[in-house]
């Protein structure tokens, strides 16, 4: 579809978000059908990437659905697994004794439940207890499958163990659940993550083991190497010569072996339609199921606190704000807005180049036009330093100290006036505010000097001098000079409620700003802006991440509830930056009763994104596989799935697919304090006079 075409849809097609209410019986179906889910994934209980927070976050949906009947594995790493697992039995008789079979086969598994939400069961394979077999593995692989793995991939040597180990266990656990099911046919998903742990579903298609398999690829690896290659990827997709990129690259045996897992599962699945047309060049195979990510919305609900939530975490920043630029402290920050980015350091992938870029073009236009607004940019990503920056943190200590000073003196005031009042007279000016608190206050102002600019890091960078962040600065000249409208604050590790500087967590960080800036450039889905969402905060995206193609197909008109998407598919670089810069500005412009109803419109989006939404799509790629191997198995597979709606009339005000039918409760803190109601006609008119 041509990028005119799609800019101007109006109609859109929209689903029924029916959630997985109806399935969730804690597995006594699946247990009455002998039907069981395995999910094995690195990430299992092993904090690496995104995917650990996929498993994670689903784990609740899935053990609600599957009960014990659903079990995750994966590879057993003890500096995770000793404070995210309560080792133990498992929950079933077949499980058990499929895992005694392979202790006496001389492999460590450890089993029990993970500590998080739903408490699902997890095996945990020790991969050196069978590391003595991995010629023999690769020898198999070799023999009936001519994959060829080097000695020295490390990784990939993992990987074919975990897989052997995988299959094992599950061709065991399969005649258990025959002897156990009293008649009834064991009907097993293997569900795997990535091509780490599909090495175990080619294995069991090589041995014939009869289950079911599901095959999910969250980002191909030769898509992200050639992305890390400054290659125009998506408009040369199909110019790629596939196998002679992966060996260039040194990684054909890992594409072999995620290449053989997507063709040989029973049903292949991305988690985005972006990644699947990835997919459908570089593995040679379209998806069958789109699977979307999605969140734990519980967590972040604040039953309607959500604006309250963000006054608070703001105030934060504030205080951040107030050391960090002492001495160019002249801006008001009741007009100062706080835009971020953050996330692996991937400076070109992430769009962190554009996002720079379009910051000078922004700060140019916030001098000419709005010298009054002030924006401070946020760049959150972990890099190499040697420790903090003396600076920021003299910032915070002379501002803590003259904050101590003011407090003290505003006590002593306070016990001055009230003898004086006890009197029967009002205090005057030499009576409130004595000669040597004055002296103290002006020494604590003449320590707030500083003969430099705020620094642009609040960190001692590793080599800074090659850094791409701060090359970028440089070459844009953004110094945080008084006359700059947009400020830098380049943040090069992850934040945590620890930090001396911040003293926030990330979720607080997140609520206490304005605007989530994510212009990447590969973003398979992105949970980023998804979070983002969840909490209220509006963001802006691209249509080459997952997310912001799954707000483009289920929203109207996006930008209304908070969710700029920037195309980065069908335009120029140059005017990619132009878009966002004035994403970016339009979003300055709007005044904070503007602000307030986009956050509430925003807000209003998170039930699209709760698993309790998406959880299906998993389900129906569960259900295809299983039909795939049992034809006779008669359960829908759309069973919850959502129907097809008219499309709505062009004069309606757009809509996200599953909007609530009421709104939150408006801020009552702080500078956000709001109380008019809330017309949802006239919101849409106020918002787009603005963009216009």
């Amino acid at each position: 579809m041509s990028r005119e075409r799609s800019s101007s849809r109006r109609f859109y097609r929209g689903e029924s978000y029916s959630n997985l209410m109806a399935c969730m019986d804690r597995g006594m179906v699946a247990e009455e059908e002998n039907r069981w889910t395995f999910e094995i994934a690195w990430e299992a209980a092993n904090k690496v990437g995104g995917i650990y927070t996929v498993i994670r976050s689903k784990s609740y949906v899935s053990t609600e659905e599957m009960g014990d009947q659903y079990c995750l594995i994966g590879p057993y790493k003890e500096y995770c697994a000793r404070t995210e697992i309560e080792e133990g039995p498992l929950g079933s008789d077949p499980l058990n004794e499929a895992v005694q079979y392979m202790r006496e086969k001389g492999f460590k598994v450890h089993t029990g439940r993970w500590l998080v939400d739903g408490n699902p069961q997890i095996i945990l394979m020790d991969i050196g207890s069978a590391a003595w077999k991995l010629d023999e593995y690769k020898a198999e692989l070799w023999d009936k499958c001519n994959v060829g793995v080097p000695h020295l991939d490390v990784e990939a040597n993992d990987a074919i163990i975990l897989g052997y180990m995988v299959a094992d266990f599950v061709g065991e656990f399969r005649e258990c659940a025959e002897r156990f099911g009293e008649g009834t046919a064991a009907k097993v998903v293997t569900h795997f993550h990535e091509w780490q742990a599909g090495v175990g579903l080619i294995v069991l298609r090589m041995r014939h083991v009869n289950v079911a398999t599901v095959f999910t690829t969250h980002a191909t690896l030769l898509g992200r190497y050639l992305c890390a290659g400054s290659t125009d990827f998506y408009n040369n997709m199909d110019k790629f010569s596939v196998d002679e990129e992966a060996g260039k690259r040194q990684i054909y045996h890992r594409y072999c072996l995620e290449r053989a897992a997507s063709h040989l599962a029973h049903t292949f699945t991305t988690v985005s339609d972006i990644t699947g047309f990835e997919a459908e060049h570089l593995l040679k195979r379209k998806p069958d199921v789109i699977t979307p990510n999605g969140l734990n919305v519980k967590k972040f609900s604040a039953l309607h606190e959500f604006q309250n939530l963000h006054a608070l975490s703001k105030d934060k920043i504030h205080e951040f704000v107030r050391g960090h630029f002492y001495g160019h402290y002249d801006f008001d920050l009741d007009k100062t807005l706080y835009f971020f980015i953050a996330g692996r350091y991937e400076f070109g992938n992430k769009g962190a180049d554009i996002f720079i870029e379009a910051l000078a073009r922004l700060n140019h236009y916030l001098k000419s036009t709005h010298p009054d607004v002030t924006v401070v940019a946020f760049l959150i990503f972990p890099a190499k330093t040697n420790n903090f920056n003396v600076e920021s943190l003299r910032g915070h200590a002379v501002t803590k100290s003259l904050r101590d000073t003011i407090n003290d003196i505003q006590n002593k005031i306070g016990k001055r006036m009230y003898e004086i009042c006890l009197n029967g007279r009002l205090p005057v000016g030499d009576e409130l505010l004595q000669k040597e608190e004055l002296v103290r206050l002006k020494r604590c102002i003449f320590s707030l000097q500083r003969d430099g600019l705020p620094p642009v890091t609040t960190h001692n960078v590793v080599d800074d001098w090659s850094d791409p962040v701060l090359n970028s600065v440089r070459r844009c000249n953004l110094f945080n000079t008084k006359h700059d409208r947009v400020k830098i604050v380049f943040h090069p590790e992850f934040l945590s409620s620890t930090n001396p500087l911040f003293a926030l967590d990330y979720e607080e960080f997140v609520r206490g700003c304005h605007l989530g800036v994510f212009p990447s450039y590969y973003e398979p889905w992105g949970y980023t802006p998804a979070e983002c969402t969840v909490m209220g905060i509006p963001s802006i995206t691209t249509n080459l991440s997952g997310f912001g193609c799954f707000m483009q197909e289920h929203i109207a008109d996006p930008m209304s509830y908070g969710i700029y998407v920037v195309d980065r598919r069908y335009i120029s670089l140059e005017a990619s930056v132009q878009q966002l810069a004035h994403f970016m500005y339009d979003f300055a412009k709007l005044n904070r009763r503007q602000r307030i109803i986009q956050r509430n419109r925003t807000e209003r989006l998170s039930d699209m994104l709760d698993w309790r939404s998406l959880g299906v799509y998993y389900r129906q790629a569960r259900l295809r596989a299983l039909k795939s191997v049992f034809p006779d198995y008669n359960e829908d597979e759309y069973n919850g799935i959502g129907t097809l709606k008219y499309p709505r009339p062009i004069s309606e005000p757009p809509s996200p697919t599953s909007s609530k039918m009421t709104t939150p409760a408006a801020s009552l803190h702080g500078s956000d304090d709001e109380s008019d109601s809330i017309d949802e006609e006239k919101e849409l008119a106020e918002l787009q006079i603005n963009h216009r």
